[in-house]
């Protein structure tokens, strides 16, 4: 038995914030970043939630055949319990249902869809609700023009269940933890709590105003950090796969900013393969940015031809991970 993609839904909250109020046309351009949906009074439990619901809706799956969540994220309703948890009981499913929370970022997609894979290839389930969650702009200064423009909130759902023919495989991965502070919120974990630790605010070398309560990015640095791995991580993949760029079907990564992407595509020699490009809606959505694009591209040309689509996240960490999925098997959704 093989772990298979079946399903995906999202949900973005409905508050939106256009980037023209935020910075010049010209930055727009660059990101790719038109607008973004951003959660005022929902937690990311609540965004996973409704992802889940609307997933059993649209495809109407049934919820009682689940057997275990996965949720994807670093923004848990609470310091403990687990958030996953709290969902098995808003969605009112059994309690023999087994549940962990999965705290990466940009990688945490594929790190989830291995989780997956091996608790239904090793017989520990059978039907999985892998859920991401992101709400990255509670935690960003609203004066902080080089993160605020790039992110959004949103949530992911999808459906694993087993079959016969493989639907996940080729996995690589890779950690640089010697960078963990290029990306980082520095207050909040057991190392620096808010209890005993004040809350400090400064203004960057670019004007940019945060707190060490918020999110700090170095943006050359991850876009460094990118260019220099994801080309061989690309190249990892492939050769696990025993397989050449001439024959995958798609590429889905995780949706950094168009000018990054764009570069990244050709600098990994990927031009002439399918590739997809397009936040400008929705911003950086981090775990949720692959099954997002995925649904997209799937809503665009169905799944018949996504035999071999590969599949890669990367960023906060840092951290990334690579695979090849197929995708043809997916449902459809019901009309």
């Amino acid at each position: 038995m093989f772990a298979k993609i079946r399903a995906i839904s999202s949900y973005l909250p409905p508050t939106i914030e256009d980037n023209s109020e935020v910075v010049e046309a010209r930055f727009i351009k660059k990101i790719g970043v038109q607008s973004r949906h951003l959660a005022t009074d929902e937690s990311a439990g609540d965004l996973a939630f409704a992802a889940a619901e609307k997933l059993f809706a649209e495809y109407n799956i049934d919820r009682d055949a689940t057997d275990f969540i996965l949720l994807c994220t670093q923004h848990p309703d609470y310091q403990m319990p687990h958030t996953a948890a709290h969902i098995q009981h808003r969605l009112g499913l059994k309690k023999s249902v087994g549940s962990m929370d999965i705290g990466l970022g940009c990688s945490g997609y594929v790190y989830g869809l291995a989780v997956a894979k091996g608790l239904i290839e090793t017989g520990l389930a059978k039907k999985i609700l892998f859920l991401t969650s992101s709400v990255y702009t509670k935690y960003i200064n609203v004066k902080d023009k080089s993160a605020r423009p790039l992110f959004g909130d949103g949530a992911t759902a999808t459906w694993l269940e087993g079959d016969d023919s493989e639907g996940l495989s080729a996995f690589v991965f890779g950690s640089d933890g010697s960078r963990y502070d290029k990306l980082i919120i520095p207050v909040g974990g057991s190392r620096f709590t808010p209890r005993d630790t004040p809350e400090v605010f400064a203004t960057d070398d670019n004007h940019n105003y945060r707190s060490n309560y918020e999110v700090f990015m170095d943006g050359m640095a991850i876009t460094y950090f990118t260019l220099r791995e994801i080309p061989k991580l690309i190249d990892d993949v492939l050769a696990a796969a025993q397989m050449t760029r001439a024959e995958l079907d798609y590429c889905i990564f995780h949706q950094a900013n168009k000018f990054m992407m764009t570069y990244l595509r050709d600098k990994a020699g990927l031009n002439d393969v399918p590739f997809h490009n397009d936040i400008s809606t929705t911003g950086n959505i981090v775990s949720g940015s692959v099954p997002l694009a995925i649904e997209q591209v799937v809503k665009a040309q169905g799944s018949a031809n996504l035999k071999r689509v590969m599949l890669a996240g990367f960023g906060v960490g840092l951290s990334w991970a690579g695979c090849i999925a197929d995708l043809s098997g997916m449902f459809k959704i019901r009309g």
